[in-house]
């Protein structure tokens, strides 16, 4: 598919992937009146973005990781994120902010965390709330897609990249296996795929994360959260429970007795589930990196940047990397320092 085959255009940007990173960066570009084009080698917000829980748990980094800051900005810049987005496209992203329940050592919370969820009270553990949002990532991304569209992003799908093109060493489009474009800015966001071409290493690999969503279950308002297993209620009543993390190449096939393990410890947590039927399972693939963290920024090669290798927090992450990246884009100072984030580490 392209309808740009029998005609000469040429944009300003062109990101590769239309995951929620890619979406998400489009948009921003666009409010700069940059021309964006999306090159996306599947379908628009179906891998990483599609399969993920939408857990916005900033909490979870220690104050020395460098991704720290990052993270506590984009939670505190989602519910406007989100607003825009459900603005634009009329779609209603499942932005919740009752918070997350996790296992506690302190038995005396027992009885109290029953009272206030009573899907708990035959549970055989003690929980602390935090104040944590969740999203519903298909609807997000869905959101994202149509504001994009309505932003004038121009969408080619069904198309791999399998080079940057450049000219004396510079960026100047890409070709996939059905054509060319052009354009002086390219930026992978091309997830677990993004080290399949381009002119520098970029060192990302796909982590398998399989999945459930269980429905005619208790009523749940708060994410919960296990080191086993975690459980993400959607308004709607569905329950989605993740994950593993599998190093399984670019495998997306399901284990039925995976996916069995994965319900039981749902059960074991709270028992009410007993009850509840699965609808769906399914895996996605993460962004891995060899340092756990992502890969944001220029490279040495004049106008490619890469935006990828956000492994479990490509949503919460989206509004902070489209902002940064935007600015670094359109040669603004930034908001934050990314030099953890370059892709320069993992030069040979």
């Amino acid at each position: 598919m392209s309808r740009y085959n029998s005609i000469v255009r040429n944009w300003d940007v062109i990101i590769v992937g239309a995951g929620i990173i890619g979406l998400s960066l489009a948009i921003e570009l666009r409010k700069q009146s940059l021309r964006v084009l999306i090159v996306e080698r599947g379908e628009p917000g179906r891998e990483a973005s599609h399969a993920a829980a939408g857990m916005l748990a900033d909490d979870d980094f220690e104050e020395s990781s460098p991704l720290k800051h990052l993270a506590t900005a984009s939670a505190r810049m989602y519910p406007e994120f989100v607003h825009e987005l459900q603005d634009e496209s009329r779609i209603n992203c499942d932005l919740r902010s009752q918070g997350t329940l996790r296992p506690a050592s302190n038995p005396d919370q027992r009885n109290e965390i029953a009272e206030l969820v009573p899907a708990l009270a035959e549970s055989n553990f003690s929980f602390n709330c935090i104040m944590e949002r969740s999203v519903d990532p298909r609807a997000l991304t869905a959101a994202a897609l149509k504001a994009a569209k309505h932003r004038e992003v121009d969408i080619s799908s069904g198309s791999e990249v399998v080079e940057v093109m450049l000219s004396v060493g510079q960026t100047i489009g890409v070709r996939t296996n059905k054509t060319t474009y052009r354009a002086p800015i390219v930026v992978s966001c091309a997830g677990a795929w993004s080290g399949q071409f381009g002119p520098v290493r970029i060192p990302t690999r796909p982590v398998k994360g399989q999945m459930l969503c269980l429905v005619d279950g208790p009523q749940l308002r708060h994410v919960i959260r296990s080191n086993d297993i975690y459980i993400v209620p959607r308004t709607d009543g569905r329950i989605v429970v993740g994950s593993t993390a599998e190093e399984a190449g670019f495998d997306k096939r399901t284990d039925p007795d995976v996916i069995q393990r994965m319900r039981q410890a749902a059960i074991d947590l709270i028992p009410a589930l007993e009850k509840a039927r699965i609808l769906e399972a399914w895996a996605g693939l993460r962004p891995g990196t060899p340092d756990g963290l992502p890969i944001l920024g220029a490279t040495s090669t004049p106008g490619y940047f890469v935006a990828t290798g956000h492994f479990r927090d490509g949503i919460l992450l989206a509004p902070i990397t489209a902002q940064l990246m935007t600015q670094l884009i359109m040669g603004k100072s930034l908001d934050y320092n990314i030099s953890a984030f370059s892709p320069a580490r993992f030069l040979d």
